[in-house]
């Protein structure tokens, strides 16, 4: 299965990126875990394991 579209060159996609944090989330979502509710305290702050820029790539799970 392919997902997206390069350049002519294969170097860069430019169409449909799918990200690192994005495959993650879709990943957490195919093990039954909410992406955005699983955070951890560190530093006085809540981390996400996605950080804040993860979503779920519905278009592949179809």
């Amino acid at each position: 299965m392919t997902f997206g579209e390069l350049d002519d060159f294969g170097f860069r996609a430019v169409s449909d990126k799918v990200y690192v944090h994005d495959l993650h989330a879709t990943i957490l979502h195919l093990l039954g875990l909410d992406h955005e509710r699983l955070t951890y305290p560190y530093s006085g702050r809540e981390f996400r394991l996605t950080d804040v820029y993860g979503r779920v790539v519905n278009e592949v799970l179809v």
